[in-house]
């Protein structure tokens, strides 16, 4: 899964909204003990250069600003200027606008899933939002970039733009966030530190998240390992429900819905219940004996025991690596797919008998699975952003040994981020090096 920019920990921050009055100014803020901010650029002119929503402009209203003030949320481009807008009868009907917030937004999974955002198709057709956009130093121009493409796109339900590197800023009032950015592993770099060096930056994006978004904000993190990441960012947000919190599989559960139409000779439309069990790592496990295909058990469709228990888990595991081999870079598009899927699976009904996989908090869970860790388990939702584990599910000792093994690895990743939980010091005890193609 490709791996985008870190946040770091000075802030720049501009922001993109049509109910602010017009100014254009950049602020740099560090945060910690202290903070403090200094003007980057002279003020610019109000101006119109196009409109996210045409058919509703109306006079510009403006509203001029001392020089001498700086705001941590500043305007860029068109929506530098407030316009009167007047509802017509497809916006009068809109629900309230909602924030999502964006770690790693210049990267390449970003690139794919902003548009996707902001076009209406992950929450609907009359649902407006505002996009709060979070980069580093170094990705702070690429950051600039993705807010003039999103300009240029003339997206109706885009009301508000935020760009900055503080997520004590750009997590303000957050509703949804998507953390994606996160530090690739590098050469010779071991499995221990890169949960230590991601799993510090997912501290303070929880401490960030318990400071200033929404208490009842939703967490998808996809940065790796993105289970532990999830466990820790959820630790160090404890005024937000854990429940709130996902750590992406839906990837994995869309390729091994892939493989299972592949073998049987249907289109991936017809592969149902499909669950990806426990760690985003090699560890994971595509659970073939609860998943139909139309609607009839797998292993009645496809009899071939030995194909489904080692070459159908390996092919979803290794996917990644193939598709490196093949292009020349881990999957960005298909990791922005699988987002818009968890968030969807969130925010409409489950379809009657069907579930969907997602890396979620153990505790209470009905499996016997150890508690208060991330692992991915079959979840049904209402469609209200919530969601409960499903107790129907079939559990043989094939699984059942599976499913120890990859609970056994993040017990020991656990072990290893203690000092980022609150749990006391840290102890690395990893039994492998599991890590996915594409994360290192």
């Amino acid at each position: 899964m490709a791996l985008s920019e870190i946040s770091s920990s000075y802030s720049m921050t501009q922001t993109l909204n049509t109910n602010l009055s017009s100014k254009h100014t950049t602020s740099l803020n560090s945060y910690g003990s202290r903070r403090r901010s200094a003007l980057l650029h002279p003020r610019c002119a109000p101006r119109i250069r196009c409109s996210v929503a045409p058919n509703q402009v109306q006079t510009p209203v403006t509203t001029a600003v001392p020089s001498d003030v700086v705001s941590k949320r500043e305007c860029y481009g068109v929506f530098c200027t407030t316009y009167d807008l007047k509802a017509d009868e497809k916006s009068k009907s809109w629900k309230s606008l909602i924030n999502i917030a964006v770690s790693g937004a210049a990267g390449m999974i970003s690139n794919h899933l902003l548009f996707k955002l902001a076009s209406g198709e992950v929450f609907g057709p009359d649902q407006p939002i505002a996009l709060k956009l979070l980069g580093s130093e170094r990705s702070f121009q690429a950051l600039e970039g993705v807010a003039m493409e999103l300009e240029d796109s003339l997206y109706p339900l885009l009301r508000e733009v935020s760009i900055g590197i503080d997520p004590y800023e750009v997590f303000q009032d957050a509703e949804w966030a998507l953390l994606i950015g996160a530090k690739p592993r590098g050469p010779g770099m071991e499995r221990a530190d890169l949960l230590d060096i991601n799993g510090q930056i997912f501290a303070e994006q929880g401490k960030a998240l318990n400071a200033v978004a929404s208490r009842n904000v939703k967490v998808i993190v996809v940065g790796n390992p993105c289970n532990t990441n999830a466990l820790i960012c959820l630790k160090n947000a404890p005024n937000i429900p854990a429940k709130n919190f996902h750590a992406l599989t839906r990837l994995d559960e869309n390729r091994a819905k892939c493989q299972l139409a592949l073998k049987a000779g249907v289109f991936y439309d017809k592969v149902s219940n499909m669950t990806i069990w426990g760690n985003h790592s090699t560890t994971q496990v595509p659970d073939f004996l609860n998943a139909k295909i139309n609607g009839v058990p797998v292993k009645e469709v496809i009899t071939d025991t030995k194909w489904l228990e080692k070459e159908f888990t390996e092919r979803v595991q290794k996917r990644g690596g193939v598709l490196i081999q093949k292009w020349g870079r881990s999957s960005a598009a298909s990791t922005a797919v699988s987002i818009v899927d968890g968030i969807r699976s969130l925010v409409t009904p489950t379809p009657e008998g069907d579930w969907f996989s997602s890396g979620v908090y153990t505790n209470g869970n009905p499996y016997g699975i150890a508690e208060d860790i991330v692992f991915s388990m079959p979840c049904r939702s209402t469609g209200d952003g919530d969601y409960e584990l499903v107790k129907d599910v079939i559990i043989d000792d094939f699984l059942r040994e599976r499913i120890k093994k990859t609970e056994a690895e993040l017990l020991a990743e656990k072990r290893c981020v203690a000092h980022l939980t609150g749990e006391g010091n840290a102890y690395c005890d990893l039994p492998e090096d599991t890590m996915l193609p594409g994360e290192q």
